[in-house]
């Protein structure tokens, strides 16, 4: 089931009057479920291409659907809800809220989207279990170590159970086991709950996990490759 498809996406900034072509025409699908990279040298486009794939940017042509919608042509109020309801986001600078507790921030989105109290406490406690911070819940961001607070961002991206998770660099800023551990955690909610993973990534150790690694040279798609694991 395809849940994303991109046709003839072009990003073009106007820097000093000369145009800059961020992205140049790329083509993509990609169906639930998947665990994907994309990777390619600082300034190929990696983060220009996730940022329009989460309606943070809009193309310049081209189109973006997801499940059938094509987002960029959404109003800036239904284009703020249809992000709400269906694309999670994992930053490298975790971005939480700082006077919430992780349980505060996972449920944030939740309470956004108006679930029942009690569903939402549920859905984070499962969440934080499944993150190993079940006994962290009611720690503020500044008295979680940068992976515990890159998981609660993880938790947060999935608690309301989005179409998918656009990653940036989520791993950029953790050592190598704290990263590790992450990647385990994103794998095993990948295969447990089917959500689908989609990382802009320079860090070999999400390459080495992804099934499916998309190289981005100059704005274009040069390899794109599927791996069995």
């Amino acid at each position: 089931m395809n849940i994303l498809e991109t046709k003839n996406l072009h990003k073009i900034y106007d820097e000093n009057s000369v145009p800059v072509h961020a992205i140049n025409g790329i083509d993509l699908v990609v169906q639930k479920g998947e665990f994907t990279a994309i990777v390619g040298p600082s300034g190929s486009g990696k983060t220009t291409l996730l940022n329009m794939i989460g309606g943070l940017d809009k193309p310049t042509r081209g189109e973006i659907r997801i499940n059938g919608i094509t987002i960029h042509e959404l109003s800036s109020r239904r284009l703020t809800d249809f992000r709400l309801k269906n694309i999670g986001f994992v930053f490298q600078s975790y971005n939480l809220i700082p006077v919430l507790t992780a349980q505060e921030n996972i449920e944030f989105i939740m309470q956004l989207q108006g679930w029942p109290k009690s569903q939402r406490l549920e859905r984070t406690r499962t969440l934080l279990q499944e993150v190993g911070l079940a006994d962290r819940g009611d720690a503020r961001p500044t008295k979680l170590s940068g992976g515990q607070q890159q998981r609660v961002a993880v938790a947060r991206a999935i608690a309301s159970k989005p179409k998918f998770v656009l990653a940036d660099e989520p791993t950029a800023n953790l050592d190598s086991k704290s990263a590790e551990n992450l990647l385990e955690i994103m794998e095993q909610l990948n295969r447990e709950e089917d959500i689908t993973f989609i990382f802009s990534t320079h860090d070999p150790r999400v390459v080495e996990k992804a099934r499916r690694v998309i190289t981005i040279v100059d704005g274009q798609i040069d390899q794109d490759e599927y791996r069995s694991k």
